[in-house]
């Protein structure tokens, strides 16, 4: 059995077929590469909000602490280092 040879529009379709499959398979991995930067970036965010959040439930729950007030004051700008912190009786 003899094969038939292939005409050169063949020969150019699945040429153009393969350069499409190259270039597409090149732009996922870009698109890939940016959603593990993306990802990378949200993880960081999540790790700083969840630090952020243990800070706040310590503060709730030391509410009543003396130390937690006169923290809290500072960082709120209601009272300067070394400034003296009067409680209302």
């Amino acid at each position: 059995m003899r094969l038939k040879r292939t005409g050169i529009l063949t020969k150019i379709v699945i040429a153009v077929l393969f350069l499409y499959a190259l270039v597409t398979l090149v732009r996922l991995n870009d698109s890939k590469a940016r959603a593990e930067e993306d990802l990378a970036e949200l993880r960081r965010q999540e790790a700083l909000i969840a630090a952020e959040n243990d800070d706040m439930d310590y503060a709730i729950n030391h509410s009543d602490d003396e130390d937690v007030i006169r923290d809290i004051a500072r960082d709120q700008g209601l009272l300067e280092e070394g400034g003296e912190v009067y409680y209302p009786e």
